[in-house]
């Protein structure tokens, strides 16, 4: 994966300068792709969170709209059915614009599962060759295989549940006039509960194990 700032680039230039090949190479290559699935997603979800964030400035103006119009005879204006029309077409973009956002999202986790599989295989593969124990001796520095399945299984698991949330509020955020449920909607969506500190913390330490960060 190329282009954007922050993203760790395996090109061919530099699969030839280095020394790792078999498992190690692939293990390594997969450590980058980890990392720039992550950066993705989190350029989505700053997105995703400026186009909530209008979803919920529009919810709330148009019901507090609603209501003024409730009490108000002058309702049956010409220029209240236009306005709510409008409103609701504007509505409408957003939702549609956060539709996108979770779809690009689903497709950053669907790469993450196919990364989760291709490390499974080089697990397994390695048990064919040096038995359940795996080799005597490292890929990389201290880890054998096994710890580099186990660290991307904790990053996807957290990236799924994500999702679900990120998926439940795309449902819901909508249909919310209540002011306090559409903050604890912003905050969810900003903040992602489901990807804890430890998570980026396995990242690190995957990128730190594979050579992509200094020791």
């Amino acid at each position: 994966m190329e282009g954007r700032s922050g993203d760790i680039t395996v090109t061919s230039a530099n699969r030839k300068s280095s020394a790792v090949t078999g498992s190690a190479r692939k293990i390594k290559d997969n450590a980058a792709d980890w990392h720039n699935l992550m950066m993705k997603w989190e350029k989505l979800n700053n997105e995703g969170f400026g186009v909530a964030n209008n979803i919920v400035n529009f919810r709330l103006t148009r019901s507090t709209s609603d209501q003024m119009l409730l009490v108000d005879e002058s309702s049956t204006s010409p220029s209240a059915p236009s306005q709510q029309t409008g409103g609701a077409t504007e509505l409408q973009d957003e939702c549609s614009k956060l539709q996108d956002i979770v779809d690009k999202m689903v497709a950053v986790v669907t790469k993450m599962e196919r990364l989760m599989t291709s490390q499974q295989g080089i697990q397994e593969l390695e048990e064919f060759q040096f038995g359940p124990e795996g080799r005597k001796f490292p890929l990389f520095h201290t880890w054998q295989t096994k710890h580099f399945e186990d660290s991307s299984r904790v990053i996807l698991d957290s990236y799924r549940q994500e999702l679900k949330l990120k998926q439940k509020i795309l449902q819901e955020v909508a249909h919310t006039a209540n002011s306090d449920l559409c903050m604890v909607y912003l905050s969810c969506w900003l903040h992602q509960p489901f990807i804890p500190v430890q998570t980026r913390l396995t990242l690190e330490a995957l990128l730190l194990e594979t050579g992509h960060r200094p020791l």
